[in-house]
């Protein structure tokens, strides 16, 4: 059996992850890039006995290794040395998408041209000649339609195929880049081969392009290699750059960034021929824009598709919701039946089934929740949420770009503040990128949604809805707010301006947006099973350890002994039972932390779960079922988190807005507080959980001491 390793590239928005899904389908996993935490999909595909494993790069423009993204796609392709690399383009902005299969080719990696979205092509009126592209470019060209499936077979019959010719050789494109660079460049090449430096990877040739364009990474490696020979070539580069500014005013990156551009537009000349178009014609996308993006209909739509997710979301989830519910009160029922009484059966029922089963609870209503932004996604109109903001962000000292990160990190409901903290690179400025960091963990990302379910369908079960969109827009508020707030003070600076490319409106397909729901929602369940299943068992340990004297517990048996009342042995019970938590490592803390936190309505169970929050935001869920069923001595009577809350007269609806506030907006979990201290500094991520967990102290008191005034 013939084995392949096969990368499949494209920039973003032009359907590589849809081909990706259609060529895998279940067959793939995920995992992250070694030493960096830009996410690396792997599918495996076997044919005709062969082979293929393929590689999901992330979507970039180039391989200049300006961004992280960048650096990851264009080190797989040297380190890795795949046998064919896919390039899936928006055969609707050839010329655009072409720009990254230049780079490719130039790296001499054999490739395969995906023309996708052949259908608006085709429906716009324009024509393609796919085999003369291929003639032109030396490169194998299929057409594609990924959402339909059309030539997903085509197009991996050509990639084994040419996998098969080329048995593992590279041929680079050489493109000339002008009589000033391309002697140089030559000179450069005679030296590098000379010294072999660098060739048992690159070609000769791109190793001194990337001298010329002053490519960091490459710098350093050669450096690393051949100082003498890095600090000649080194030496070259700056020398012709000082002439090309002199002469055209322009450096040498720009110059070879014109002449792949020059490149690129003699190839297509012949290949893409237009239609002759009436003046107001206006294409689908271009008239619904007008409606979806305008100035004052657009926000409104926005808001009322985001309200209509929230709502969807409870009425369709609660019926599966439930049934999870019985389940897990049902098992807790089955165990504290079966096993005998002790520590192991308290671990079972209070700590594995009611602190892990708090969390899978609420799987359906993540899953609808997932299923409508998988949706909205796959449509284009994410890219549409992110250019109205801009207007907004401006205001605030932020860049349009920040609108990414903050809605990677949940800005609509279901993200993930680490790859939102990571989407944050893409901002030139570091002051904007500062800023970003710091608030882009306050949107409601998918730990915090869980908390924020059960709190809503507690105390407010009939505007369920609503209050979820008030969430929502406040976490945005608050975000904006600290911004400013932060652009005026400590990281002062002018604002920098926005481009951003809108994809046209497409129609999401039913697989496509199946499986971005199973990938989030298993990578949720997983998180309750791994993760947040280690640290329930670790805090019942401590809500549980150490146990009540001896002399307290002849204490509560003798005032047993001393009455016949039933009522009032199970108060003295449920006294006792309190007692016992208290006394804990846990209770003990949280004890310690009352007489600060009950300026919030914070009671010393809450207090517990919101300090393993700082691990991770779903253990707040799982912790407080955790404490609220060692609180009560019955376990067979068991109850959902929600109905215990609500019957708990020391926690209100005013608590329960106090809370939600809190959880918004307190230090993000230590997994994004590492992620922020690589993109930013340790000191930076430092003060981020400092000033948001003061931040959050001081909102959450003011809510709690108004809203206990009016509810």
């Amino acid at each position: 059996m013939a084995q392949y390793t096969i990368g499949i590239a494209g920039n973003p928005n032009c359907g590589k992850t849809t081909m990706f899904n259609a060529l895998t389908g279940a067959r793939q996993h995920v995992a992250n890039w070694p030493g960096v935490t830009v996410e690396k999909k792997i599918g495996h595909i076997h044919t005709n006995g062969d082979s293929i494993e393929l590689v999901d790069l992330p979507g970039t423009y180039s391989l200049t290794a300006y961004t992280q993204e960048e650096l990851v796609s264009r080190n797989f392709l040297v380190d890795e040395r795949p046998e064919v690399v896919i390039d899936i383009m928006n055969a609707d902005a050839l010329e655009r998408n072409l720009y990254l299969a230049v780079q490719i080719m130039e790296l001499g990696v054999p490739l395969v041209l995906g023309l996708n979205m052949m259908d608006e092509v085709r429906s716009s009126g324009k024509q393609i000649n796919s085999e003369r592209l291929a003639k032109l470019s030396g490169c194998a060209v299929v057409e594609t339609v990924a959402r339909s499936d059309q030539g997903t077979q085509e197009l991996l019959n050509a990639t084994l195929k040419l996998a098969k010719e080329h048995d593992g050789a590279w041929k680079p494109l050489n493109i000339t880049y002008g009589p000033d660079l391309d002697p140089v460049l030559d000179d450069m090449v005679k030296l590098i081969e000379a010294e072999d430096f660098l060739t048992e990877k690159v070609p000769a040739r791109w190793t001194g392009i990337k001298y010329l364009e002053r490519d960091e990474d490459v710098v350093i490696k050669g450096r690393m290699i051949n100082t003498a020979l890095s600090d000649k070539l080194e030496a070259m580069a700056r020398e012709v750059a000082d002439h090309t500014e002199k002469t055209l005013n322009a450096r040498p990156d720009a110059l070879i960034a014109d002449h792949r551009y020059g490149y690129i537009a003699g190839m297509i000349k012949d290949v893409v021929s237009y239609p002759v178009l009436d003046e107001d014609r206006i294409s689908r996308s271009d008239q619904m824009d007008r409606v979806l993006t305008h100035r004052f209909l657009g926000p409104a739509i926005m808001l009322g598709i985001v309200y209509l997710i929230y709502k969807i979301t409870f009425t369709v989830g609660e019926i599966p919701m439930g049934w999870l519910e019985m389940l897990f009160g049902w098992m807790g029922d089955t165990a504290y039946t079966i096993l005998p009484e002790g520590h192991f059966r308290s671990l079972v029922v209070s700590g594995i089934i009611d602190g892990v089963g708090g969390v899978l609870g609420f799987v359906p209503l993540i899953m609808f929740m997932f299923l409508m932004i998988s949706a909205l996604e796959d449509s284009g109109y994410i890219a549409r949420m992110a250019y109205m903001l801009d207007r907004i962000f401006k205001i605030f000292g932020l860049h349009g770009t920040s609108v990414l990160p903050f809605i990677v990190s949940g800005g609509i409901a279901g993200g993930c503040a680490v790859p939102g903290v990571m989407a944050a690179r893409t901002l030139r400025s570091p002051k904007e990128k500062l800023a970003t960091l710091f608030v882009a963990p306050y949107m409601t990302c998918g730990a915090k949604v869980p908390v924020f379910l059960m709190l809503t369908a507690a105390f407010f079960p009939h505007n369920a809805a609503t209050v979820m969109l008030m969430i929502t827009l406040c976490a945005w508020a608050m975000a904006l707010i600290v911004a400013r707030v932060l652009r005026s003070t400590v990281i002062r600076g002018a604002s920098t301006p926005f481009v951003m490319e809108l994809p046209p409106y497409r129609m999401p397909t039913l697989r496509g947006v199946l499986i971005h729901t199973w990938e989030r929602t298993w990578e949720y369940a997983k998180k309750a099973g791994t993760v947040i299943l280690g640290i329930s068992i670790l805090l019942w340990a401590m809500m549980t350890f150490p146990q009540l004297p001896e002399e307290r517990l002849a204490h509560y048996e003798s005032m047993r002994s001393a009455t016949q009342a039933e009522e009032t042995i199970v108060q003295i019970n449920n006294t006792e039972a309190e007692e016992a938590v208290r006394n804990t490592f846990a209770g003990r803390i949280g004890t310690a932390l009352e007489p600060i936190s009950e300026l919030a309505g914070f009671n010393w169970r809450v207090n517990i779960a919101l300090t393993g929050g700082f691990a991770a935001k779903e253990v707040i869920v799982s912790t407080l079922g955790t404490a609220y069923s060692l609180g009560e001595v019955d376990a067979e009577e068991a109850q959902p988190l929600s109905d215990r809350l609500v019957a708990d007269p020391l926690f209100t609806k005013a608590s329960a807005l106090a809370l939600i506030i809190f959880t918004m907006l307190y230090a993000p979990c230590f997994v994004t507080v590492v992620t922020m201290a690589r993109e930013s500094s340790w000191k930076w991520a430092a003060f981020s959980v400092v000033g948001s967990t003061t931040l959050a102290f001081g909102m959450a008191v003011v809510v709690y001491q108004i809203a206990k005034s009016f509810l």
